[in-house]
């Protein structure tokens, strides 16, 4: 076996992967989707431990990639406070929204499955394929985040570039589906915790020499 010093490697070609802090919809079980609920105290103390996690990398970063949406956006933000870092270009996109939950945006789970079973509730927010209604599936949701990671995010990776992406729980199960090369039935039944990173090293061929969640 070969031994490989990834303290050395790890000087460029990395991708730190987090979802938002707890949101006060989060808090309160309420379908959240494209809506604009901002961080509970929990969530700012989740965004900050991130931060310092990943300050520990000792990696010097150059982007950070949020949604359009606050929630991650403050989530980046309290991150980049925290790992003391200047000239980190923010760029935003609703590419990397979470997945549109239309009819059910503003709902209270618990409601939802006492109006419409837990079974149906379950297939909307689990399947791969079957939306809620008026909302998108996570097949849907990975139709806008991938091309936008393969064109715009994965390129500069590979140029040795380090970047942050402060997303959402199904933007992000769409990146860790292609990275991980997972199916579809293996993607549903992954969990993403709020302000947990996932720290993903790249060689040069784009291939992932090593993967860590920063939180056990």
């Amino acid at each position: 076996m070969v031994w490989i010093d990834y303290k050395i490697l790890m000087k460029n070609k990395n991708l730190i992967l987090v979802r938002h802090g707890q949101s006060e919809w989060n808090q309160k079980n309420i379908f959240t989707g494209w809506e604009n609920p901002g961080l509970t105290q929990k969530g700012r103390e989740e965004a900050k431990l991130a931060g310092i996690l990943i300050n520990n990398l000792k990696i010097k970063f150059n982007y950070l990639y949020t949604s359009a949406l606050v929630r991650a956006q403050v989530t980046g933000t309290i991150i980049l406070d925290n790992i003391n870092q200047e000239n980190v270009k923010i760029i935003k996109n609703k590419a990397l929204n979470e997945r549109f939950y239309g009819d059910l945006q503003g709902l209270n789970k618990d409601e939802c499955r006492k109006k419409w079973g837990e079974d149906q509730v379950q297939i909307w927010r689990r399947s791969y394929d079957i939306g809620p209604p008026g909302g998108e599936s996570l097949k849907e949701t990975g139709e806008r985040v991938m091309p936008f990671f393969l064109n715009e995010i994965f390129p500069l990776i590979l140029k040795g570039e380090n970047i942050i992406v402060s997303a959402h729980g199904n933007s992000l199960r769409s990146l860790i589906k292609y990275l991980d090369k997972l199916s579809s039935k293996e993607i549903v039944k992954l969990e993403i915790p709020t302000g947990s990173p996932i720290h993903y090293l790249f060689d040069d061929s784009g291939e992932i020499l090593h993967k860590k969640n920063l939180i056990e």
